[in-house]
């Protein structure tokens, strides 16, 4: 996107100046016409900026927006196109709207598998990652394990796609009780992490330390849990702010362990 309209907001984001680049985008937005393809992905930025701020309404909204000009532009069936559904799909989890997103995930996920090219890969990878997420989130763990090894089987790859599967899969675990299990899944997730580079790895910022907390105190290692809970929530307060949904699920983590302590 070097040198178009949305370079400027696109920077902002990968540096994790996520406010301002929700403002230029949105300025970017309000400049141009309005079925123009850098009006439409001016708002993807922006729905991406606030809902890295914690403000998942918001960013729903713009999302809601969004989709309609890249039908548009792009039509129904193409990759753009599928993958903002796929976003707002998942933004949907952090409203609790969980059967809505597992309803989404699945259909983008069977639309990305009737495409071509590695776009599609990718996108059906992703939907199925926000599958595993919402399952889990609706205490159907046994299905999201078996959908997540599913998908990793098939994506072999060393790279984020399955960096968030891998979370799905200790998180699926996790809610089975199986916390051995659930921690070793953490540790290939941490290894898959620190082989990301810095760009690819800050969407995920406190999450494998979250899925260790989590395994620890299923463990009773109440100490190393804390440890790791307080790191998770500390990494999502500089990345997200303390309204995201990670960094919530981070502070719940650690009431709980606090909670547990005679």
């Amino acid at each position: 996107m070097t040198g178009t309209p949305v370079a400027q907001a696109k920077a902002l984001y990968e540096a994790k100046r996520y406010a301002e680049a929700e403002a230029e985008a949105r300025a970017v937005a309000r400049s141009r016409p309005r079925n123009d393809e850098y009006a439409a992905v001016a708002l993807n930025i922006a729905a991406i900026a606030t809902g890295a701020q914690g403000r998942h309404a918001e960013a729903l909204a713009t999302y809601d927006e969004a989709l309609p000009a890249f039908s548009r532009i792009f039509g129904a069936g193409h990759w753009l196109t599928l993958k903002l559904r796929s976003d707002r799909a998942q933004q949907m989890t952090s409203l609790g709207r969980y059967a809505e997103c597992e309803a989404e995930c699945a259909a983008v996920a069977e639309a990305a598998n009737r495409g071509t090219g590695p776009e599609m890969s990718l996108l059906a990878t992703a939907a199925r990652n926000g599958l595993v997420f919402a399952l889990n989130a609706q205490g159907r763990h046994e299905e999201a394990e078996a959908l997540a090894r599913e998908a990793l089987a098939v994506h072999r790859a060393p790279d984020r796609a399955s960096l968030v599967l891998r979370l799905g899969l200790a998180r699926s675990l996790n809610g089975q009780a199986r916390h051995e299990e659930s921690l070793a899944e953490a540790q290939v997730a941490d290894e898959l992490y620190h082989g990301l580079s810095e760009d690819q790895r800050h969407p995920d910022a406190g999450a494998v330390e979250l899925a260790f907390g989590t395994a620890l105190l299923g463990l009773r290692r109440d100490s190393e849990a804390r440890l790791q809970a307080a790191a998770a929530h500390n990494a999502c307060l500089a990345s997200f702010g303390p309204g995201h949904y990670r960094t919530v699920e981070a502070q719940g983590l650690l009431d709980r362990i606090d909670g547990a302590r005679p």
